[in-house]
């Protein structure tokens, strides 16, 4: 609605090429329905999935009664619910990839959990017989995310199986936080899904490299997805020398010391609907936050040390409000 993806911008795929990978996508792209701007044509040697926003039902897989459902240029029309066709196609990959001594990077993207709220029944009929009183809209979201989780372990098995995971580095993550209309529960934090407090935004992250990662370590370190374009490419021995924002965290996940960067992060949202396309902000420097939560609101300046729920917002005269600011309000360079 906004745009399309800029033909000069080069795609993580794009750049492990260069190294040789073999690259591929399944699941969502959501980033172009036509050339040039389908996986594709964008770096991906493979894909197998979908190319629009999201699907309104997990069965049949249409988005405004139109298919999008494509492998390679092909359209097709798989039959079962979305989350067990992707965890499928990732599995197929796999076992493709494990006949060559090619590397590869393969970008996993499920529609789950998004709405709709869709669970296999099974699924649905276990969560509600563990949980006696679950409501039903929280069954069913649970129900959701957990038949996720079982497709995400097949694909890990079936990394172990191929005898491919020794030497695979493994990152999972979500691009945001629960939605709560239909269910969902992001703990201490403040807010959800669209919102710029932390619940919004603040994502776990998960990495598994055998005989680099430590099993079991942790990090309190804060990065954005897009620090995963530079850490891929450090660990594909790839050199990125064109400018970026994003920073390898490499070293964090192969326990050395990685002092915090001494920058701001930023994240912008654009809706349509009742926010009218206009865009709202949240940024951060070390511990404090500068929120708008929506283009209606106020800015709030937050200290996530003293006040991790953002319950208390600091006065205007503070000097990291009127600084942060002025990061928010600087012209970015295009992209």
């Amino acid at each position: 609605n906004w745009g399309r993806l800029s033909p000069h911008v080069v795609l993580l795929p794009a750049m492990l090429k260069r190294a040789g990978y073999h690259t591929a996508i399944v699941g969502k792209w959501h980033l172009g329905l036509h050339s040039p701007d389908k996986p594709t044509d964008r770096g991906f040697d493979h894909f197998h999935g979908f190319l629009g926003d999201m699907m309104d039902d997990y069965y049949n897989h249409r988005r405004h009664g139109i298919n999008y459902m494509r492998r390679a240029d092909t359209e097709i029309d798989p039959e079962g619910h979305a989350t067990d066709l992707f965890t499928q196609w990732a599995i197929d990959y796999l076992q493709q990839r494990s006949r060559t001594k090619q590397p590869f990077f393969l970008y996993l993207a499920y529609n789950a959990p998004h709405t709709p709220i869709q669970p296999p029944q099974e699924w649905l009929e276990k969560v509600k017989q563990r949980e006696s009183g679950i409501s039903d809209r929280r069954a069913k979201l649970v129900a959701l995310i957990e038949h996720l989780d079982a497709g995400i372990g097949k694909v890990i098995e079936a990394l172990k199986a191929t005898g491919l995971d020794e030497d695979t580095l493994v990152i999972f993550t979500s691009d945001n936080g629960g939605q709560l209309s239909v269910g969902a529960d992001n703990g201490p934090f403040r807010a959800g899904k669209q919102d710029m407090y932390e619940g919004g935004i603040r994502e776990p992250m998960c990495a598994v490299w055998p005989g680099k990662i430590e099993p079991g370590s942790r990090s309190g370190r804060v990065a954005l997805t897009m620090d995963i374009f530079a850490t891929a490419c450090q660990a594909a021995g790839v050199d990125v020398i064109h400018e970026i924002d994003g920073v390898s965290f490499l070293p964090t996940l192969l326990g050395e010391d990685q002092p915090d960067e001494d920058r701001f992060l930023f994240w912008v949202r654009r809706e349509g609907g009742h926010y009218g396309g206009r865009a709202y902000y949240a940024v951060r420097y070390g511990h404090f936050k500068l929120v708008q939560n929506s283009p209606f609101e106020p800015m709030e300046l937050y200290n996530l040390a003293a006040d991790p729920k953002e319950e208390d917002p600091l006065g205007r005269d503070h000097p990291m409000y009127n600084l942060s600011l002025i990061h928010i309000s600087e012209p970015t360079r295009p992209y």
